[in-house]
């Protein structure tokens, strides 16, 4: 089951967290979207006729896309590549763009699930952000999804600095009263060279308390657990049935075609992404190039990405894909099931509710030696 992710680097205003390639200024935004369309023409082969099964706008800002984009976009992706008629295709959406024309625009298009950058249902923690939206247009545009679609999900970040613990309750009861079908939890990273990093390094803004995201974080899996929600990723909560099979498709370690400026490509053998600027994209895909670096992965590398990005899901890692390293793996993970951090049975290993604050650092410690 391959994937494609298409990147769109255009944001009405920038959030003083993000990290991601976005451009405020929009006079590309035409020329940019026929960029895309010729770079999935000259990416056609990448995914050497796997079934296409999902498709994920990202950004950026997505949804100030017009219908025309979308569906041009989307055509010359069936045109080029197909995908299975019962594709998931996501589009990520911030509330202020969450109207009835715009949704009825993306039924129309094919658009059958919306990932909405809410973060927070708190006025002040939203102009803290730096966020477009408001608090009443996250609820309005929620509840105007929720006509169209039925597949929904919402991003919330917590551990904001002066954050209190009822503050970020209120936020997940909020969500859970709404039946959001999913949610993508993210604790606040201060990321270089953003608006964040520097208020905090100029003592404008004081700095994340890890201890208070971490007791946050363990307060979050608790609600939404009794709540009915499976944590089958570190960030991600689903109802039954309505996990994101896009980001599945990632941490299992399927290949997919990223296409824009920015966007990352992997087939298994190799991982190559794009250059981050959108003058220089487009200059080279007018010309028939694919602006990229590439990395050849060792299959030492192959093996340490599958155990860090399954050792993130629910089912954990799968004992038996790891050949003759599985023994190794048994044997170092035994210190970390003592500490209370792993559990294993003859098949797998997977991490604890405790053992999730530390998975990064857990999987660095399973890692192969290149």
């Amino acid at each position: 089951m391959a994937g494609i992710y298409l990147h769109i680097p255009f944001c009405k205003q920038a959030c003083h967290y993000c990290n991601f390639h976005f451009s405020t200024t929009r006079d590309q935004q035409g020329a940019l979207i026929e960029a895309l369309a010729k770079e999935i023409e000259l990416q056609k082969d990448y995914l050497q006729r796997q079934p296409v099964h999902t498709i994920y706008f990202g950004g950026g800002t997505p949804s100030i896309l017009p219908k025309a984009s979308l569906d041009l976009l989307l055509q010359t992706i069936r045109q080029q590549t197909g995908y299975a008629n019962e594709a998931e295709i996501t589009l990520e959406a911030n509330p202020d763009d969450i109207t009835e024309e715009n949704c009825q625009a993306w039924r129309e298009a094919g658009i059958n699930r919306l990932s909405i950058g809410v973060q927070s249902f708190i006025e002040d923690e939203l102009r803290w952000m730096n966020r477009a939206h408001s608090a009443a247009q996250s609820l309005q545009g929620l509840q105007t999804a929720s006509r169209f679609f039925s597949n929904i999900s919402i991003d919330l970040i917590y551990g904001l600095p002066g954050q209190s613990h009822a503050q970020w309750q209120s936020n997940v009861e909020k969500a859970i009263s709404l039946n959001i079908a999913h949610l993508s939890c993210y604790a606040l990273t201060v990321e270089p060279k953003t608006a964040l990093e520097k208020k905090i390094r100029t003592k404008q803004y004081s700095p994340v308390d890890p201890d208070k995201q971490s007791a946050q974080f363990l307060a979050l899996m608790e609600w939404l657990e009794k709540a009915g929600y499976r944590h089958y990723e570190i960030s991600n909560f689903a109802k039954p049935q309505m996990e994101s099979r896009h980001n599945s498709a990632y941490w299992q370690g399927e290949h997919y075609v990223g296409i824009g400026p920015s966007a990352h490509s992997y087939n298994g053998i190799s991982r190559q992404w794009n250059l981050s600027n959108n003058a220089l994209y487009i200059r080279f895909i007018e010309k028939g190039q694919i602006p990229y670096e590439i990395e050849i992965l060792t299959p030492a590398q192959i093996c340490n990405e599958y155990i860090m990005t399954a050792l993130r899901t629910d089912t954990g890692i799968e004992l038996a894909t790891l050949g003759k390293e599985q023994e190794r793996i048994v044997r170092l993970a035994e210190r970390y099931i003592q500490r209370g951090h792993l559990l294993s049975d003859e098949k797998r290993v997977w991490l604890t509710k405790e053992g999730k604050l530390l998975a990064d650092g857990i999987a660095a410690a399973l890692f192969i030696d290149n």
